[in-house]
């Protein structure tokens, strides 16, 4: 297994391309073609991190936020990012980042949190992706199953747990080839009829590419005809928050306790009637404050996030319970969803790579 595996499996479960537009996913450091030996994740990449990762002879690191998140006028020991980059390049280490774009995947960063607390039945708070591309075109009858699987193949197809799908019909081509055509049907120059299939088939916008190409490769026809649809379906695998169902009611004063103690944190803010009655929870990992109204107009009883403005506290009362439960405390059940995954990933490639959950908490909150 090489690093650049470590790219193929985190962008099929959170696609770079879905991330905010001014974040740095990916490969932050390291040379993508070199060999895993071991796998340390964590939440921020620290100089913490880096010698953790080198005791326990890890040669990448997946973190959540990048180090290289802002432009660096220039790498020298004397600024945080620099001593890092200077380690991670000392000591061979590699280190990805999957940002944002785990945050808004399915499974990603706050259905983790979701089920730290216990929430079930979870669906996205906000759906609001258009990810999805229609590709639609015309093929002869006894190529229309070659061209489709050749789609499918590379990307296309794919409807919740189907694989493969497409739809097809059946028509009348026409064309005539020019002196210098090399038509696969008919003859230059002679107005041609032929039995075609339309087929149509769904593929998200960053695989359009390779589906296109995959497309005119398995195509007979000299000159491929073809139609690309954006669409308004909204995602079911891509949004912002998740909200959820306890499976008992309870009080806010006791959730109160029950989500300190799960998560760690040092202290809550929090606004609400505290004999108020929770069941159904909305959460975001991180800094979710533009989250509310949504979580409000989910009929939601509780909002739970990090980073809440004062002001925010002032638009949730007497409409919802509102608690900021910390940044990093939100964040970090993320790390064992990604160790796990990546274990899974690495079984399933017939690896015995090991992958650990970084020991040290890179919290640089205190409190008192």
């Amino acid at each position: 297994m090489k690093v650049r595996d470590i790219h193929r499996i985190m962008s099929e479960w959170a696609p770079p391309a879905i991330a905010w537009e001014r974040d740095n996913v990916g490969l932050q450091c390291g040379d993508p073609e070199a060999n895993i030996r071991a796998v340390l994740v964590a939440l921020d990449p620290t100089e913490e991190v880096i010698d953790e990762a080198r005791r326990k002879r890890a040669n990448v690191i997946v973190t959540h936020h990048p180090l290289l998140f802002k432009p660096q006028w220039s790498v020298t020991p004397t600024t945080t990012e620099g001593r890092c980059i200077h380690g991670l390049i000392r000591h061979g280490i590699a280190l990805y980042s999957a940002h944002t774009n785990l945050d808004f995947t399915r499974e990603g960063t706050s259905f983790a949190l979701a089920e730290v607390l216990g929430l079930k039945d979870l669906g996205f708070l906000e759906r609001s992706y258009h990810v999805d591309r229609k590709i639609v075109t015309f093929v002869p009858v006894e190529h229309a199953d070659a061209v489709a699987s050749a789609m499918a193949e590379a990307g296309a197809g794919r409807i919740g747990n189907y694989d493969e799908c497409s739809f097809r019909s059946e028509g009348t081509g026409t064309f005539r080839g020019s002196p210098a055509s090399n038509p696969a049907v008919g003859r230059k120059g002679k107005l041609e009829h032929a039995h075609e299939t339309k087929v149509e088939m769904i593929a998200p916008k960053w695989a359009v590419d390779d589906v296109l190409g995959a497309m005119r490769r398995a195509h007979p026809y000299e000159e491929v005809a073809y139609d690309l649809y954006p669409l308004e379906n909204a995602s079911d695998k891509f949004g912002m928050g998740v909200a959820g169902t306890l499976p008992q009611s309870i009080r806010l004063s006791a959730f109160l306790l029950r989500i300190k103690r799960l998560l760690g944190s040092g202290t809550l803010r929090w606004t609400g009637n505290p004999r108020s009655t929770i069941r159904r929870v909305a959460v975001c990992g991180g800094s979710g404050g533009e989250l509310l109204e949504s979580a409000i107009k989910a009929g939601t009883d509780l909002f739970v996030t990090a980073d809440l403005k004062y002001h925010a506290f002032h638009d949730a009362r007497g409409r919802i319970a509102l608690v900021d439960a910390g940044h990093y405390e939100t964040e970090l059940p993320i790390v064992n969803v990604v160790v796990r995954r990546l274990r899974d990933e690495f079984r399933l490639r017939g690896g015995t790579i090991p992958v650990y959950a970084a020991s040290r908490s890179t919290n640089p909150v205190r409190y008192v």
